[in-house]
């Protein structure tokens, strides 16, 4: 499952992109950071959060990996030459991230900054997540392993052909899922920095917000993208759904929930400033009059 190690003996195909894709991520989210002004000090939140991020990602990534083999095997081991998955290091890179950005972020910047830019890290990671992922896939792709191995019977799309009797048989070749996977994660990438730097972003004054675009449309398409593999894995509590179609339901029902929360807070703003807007005017309509009696 775990690509062996090929380069100065102890880094494989999917290490060595996994690694660029860190350090690609670090520098672009130092400069996103400076694009939506955020302080000095706040800069070094971001790295130090991001840091913490990858390093508790990766345990999160191993331990979903053994809770899968758990289901599997009956037997949960940790063990880093089984693989790694995308989602525990994403939940456990995510709780790490909130912690340092919040805690540090509260000690090391004033006037709340850190809550005050919540919205623009959050539209910094939808832009680099996709694109780290996209990465990380290429990296599996490259080395055969994971979705990408032809060999393993779990992973790829099986190709199927008509007979002369018009029956459906499996043809034995499967186009690995890591290939589309990589293709759609760089196109997602590639609109979110479109969004982010492009024209939209310099004149959306109001900030729609970039996660919840994200987690729908990866949820979305991670959901349908199941129905395509031939990949049987296990189960969950709800018998119809595998366990990427189960979070990729919760990764959409999360960016709905933001939506949700993003309108109601900007109508909330917008009724606040039109109740000042006329308290204002009736305000200047009475110092009219008064000056007038005068």
């Amino acid at each position: 499952m775990y690509p062996k190690p090929i380069l100065f003996g102890v880094m494989g195909v999917y290490d060595v992109l996994l690694v660029a894709a860190i350090v690609i991520c670090l520098f672009a989210a130092d400069r996103m950071g400076i694009m939506r002004k955020f302080s000095v000090k706040l800069q070094k939140v971001l790295i130090v959060a991001m840091m913490a991020a990858v390093l508790l990602g990766f345990f999160g990534a191993v331990f979903f990996q053994a809770i899968y083999e758990a289901i599997e095997t009956g037997e949960f081991k940790l063990n880093l030459n089984t693989g790694m998955t995308f989602y525990g290091g994403l939940i456990f890179g995510l709780i790490a991230f909130l912690a340092v950005w919040f805690g540090l972020g509260k000690l090391w910047c004033k006037e709340n900054e850190a809550v005050k830019k919540f919205g623009a890290i959050a539209d910094i990671a939808a832009c680099l997540i996709p694109l780290a992922h996209a990465l990380g896939r290429l990296g599996c792709l490259a080395a055969g392993c994971c979705h990408g191995a032809d060999t393993d019977k779990w992973y790829g799309i099986m190709h199927y052909g008509l007979t002369q009797s018009g029956e459906m048989i499996p043809l034995g070749k499967k186009v690995p899922v890591q290939l589309f996977e990589a293709l759609f994660l760089f196109a997602l990438a590639g609109v979110m920095f479109w969004f982010f730097f492009g024209k939209f972003g310099k004149e959306n004054k109001g900030r729609f917000p970039l996660m919840p675009v994200y987690t729908i449309a990866y949820g979305v398409w991670r959901f349908l993208i199941e129905y395509a593999r031939a990949d049987e894995r296990g189960q969950t509590i709800i018998p119809a759904l595998s366990p990427s179609q189960l979070i990729a339901i919760l990764m959409v029902a999360a960016g709905v929930a933001y939506l949700c929360v993003w309108f109601m807070q900007k109508r909330n703003t917008a009724k606040m400033r039109e109740t000042l807007k006329e308290t204002s005017e009736v305000s200047n309509d009475e110092n009219s009059g008064s000056d007038e009696t005068v």
